[in-house]
């Protein structure tokens, strides 16, 4: 058997390896050194945000359906939770205005809209009996005024032989006198008797009646030719006058005909509501979707226009992600630029730094943001679905929590720890090459 003492000495030499040389220092050094290259390993720098789920198109977000018209529920078709196919119905509402209680509105409207289109074909006859009076009344006036010149060439000709008439009567009495005047040296001579004398007076008094009663005769064709003409002017202005109300008749029924189709535009116009506003009784979905948040409930409850009745949530669903940064961070944020996202209730393993090393993340492109800060104090961006690395999954509901990661420019990891240490912001940059896609 060992004594005690040996057995000691060999306990001692195993446990405090007094007789080995010591590897400290290798190791040491080597963990030295494995820090020194870590260092020099790419980080990705990154901003961190916090965001929501929603959907990369408006109408895709839930939505309300409002009642188009005031009235009053008569049947519910559906109830909350219900999934349902765009144009189905959802309620059927009563009408509670007076002004559509009638329910032969529309017939009768149309009847209106059919007596006044039959005002207007009335008015068109009248215009075409007024058109054809007035060509009968100018037809009328040029026959009148043609009548009318020819008694005045009638007169005239008749003037003409009368001033001839005149003529020849001056010329017989002037040719009367001279033999009367020396009739009368004559007689004064004795060489003729009396009776000699007095004829030869009797004819120059005839001859001068004769000068008198042609004179007469054409002072008279002067005054009908006179006559004449005013006749003809009275003739002009009788069918002016004729012609002039025969137009105004015609204008006043073409503005019967304008009153009338602005009538029959405006009937028309409420035949093509009372039948829009029938089709609005039933109110529909506008997509497919689930129905939740009624907000009425029962039946004969009344609606305002424009009042919420229940939200749709649609099934087919672009989502995307708004997230909000800070203004400082805002200059870094690019179209395209990739974003890392984990959502809440699915586990990941995050390495902001690499994010190809990293378990359980998403990855996304930015589609947009805005330029004008929100009342959080923070800018919104909105961020889709980047399918070429990994498709986010199906059971992301509207609404629910996210953190994003948004990918920067690669540095050393010793240039970042030094920015930490320094409080420097995130380098500044902008990618050489961007998505196409969502420029």
């Amino acid at each position: 058997m060992m004594s005690k003492s040996t057995i000691f000495l060999k306990s001692y030499d195993a446990v405090y390896l007094s007789d080995r040389k010591s590897r400290v220092k290798y190791y040491f050094g080597g963990f030295i050194l494995l820090c020194a290259l870590i260092l020099f390993l790419p980080w990705t720098q990154n901003i961190k945000a916090n965001g929501d789920i929603t959907t990369l198109r408006q109408e895709q977000r839930p939505q309300k359906i409002n009642s188009p018209i005031p009235g009053r529920i008569s049947q519910w078709k559906v109830k909350e939770g219900d999934f349902i196919k765009k144009g189905d119905t959802i309620l059927i509402l009563t009408e509670i205005k007076e002004d559509y209680l009638d329910p032969n509105l529309i017939a009768r409207t149309q009847s209106q809209v059919n007596a006044k289109k039959g005002s207007i074909d009335y008015y068109k006859e009248k215009i075409g009996t007024t058109e054809m009076q007035i060509g009968n009344l100018a037809q009328s006036k040029k026959l009148k005024i043609e009548q009318l010149n020819n008694k005045i060439g009638q007169l005239n000709n008749k003037l003409e032989g009368e001033k001839a008439e005149l003529e020849a009567n001056q010329n017989e009495t002037k040719l009367l006198k001279n033999q009367y005047e020396r009739q009368l040296k004559l007689y004064e001579e004795d060489l003729v008797s009396q009776t000699q004398l007095q004829q030869r007076n009797i004819q120059y008094q005839n001859a001068t009646s004769k000068e008198i009663t042609t004179k007469n005769k054409i002072a008279q064709t002067q005054q009908e030719l006179i006559n004449i003409r005013i006749e003809q002017n009275g003739v002009e202005q009788e069918y002016a006058e004729k012609m002039n109300k025969a137009e105004g008749d015609k204008f006043q029924n073409l503005s019967q005909i304008a009153v009338t189709e602005s009538d029959v535009a405006k009937l028309e116009n409420q035949v093509s509501n009372y039948t829009i506003r029938n089709g609005m009784y039933i109110v529909t979905a506008s997509q497919d979707g689930q129905i939740v948040q009624a907000n009425k409930s029962g039946i004969g409850e009344i609606l305002k226009e424009g009042e919420a009745i229940a939200v749709i949530v649609p099934t087919r669903v672009d989502y995307a992600v708004e997230m909000f940064v800070e203004p400082m961070d805002l200059p870094l944020i690019n179209i395209g630029q990739s974003v890392r996202f984990t959502f809440d209730g699915y586990p990941a393993i995050v390495f902001s730094g690499w994010p190809d090393g990293s378990y359980g993340t998403f990855a996304g492109k930015v589609v947009s943001f805005e330029n004008t800060i929100g009342q959080n104090g923070l800018f919104r961006v909105l961020v889709a679905e980047d399918n070429t690395i990994k498709k986010w999954p199906q059971q992301l509901k509207i609404g629910a929590g996210s953190h994003a990661i948004l990918l920067l420019n690669d540095v050393p990891i010793w240039y970042e720890l030094w920015r930490n240490i320094n409080g420097f912001p995130v380098e500044f940059y902008i990618p050489k090459q961007k998505d196409k896609k969502y420029k």
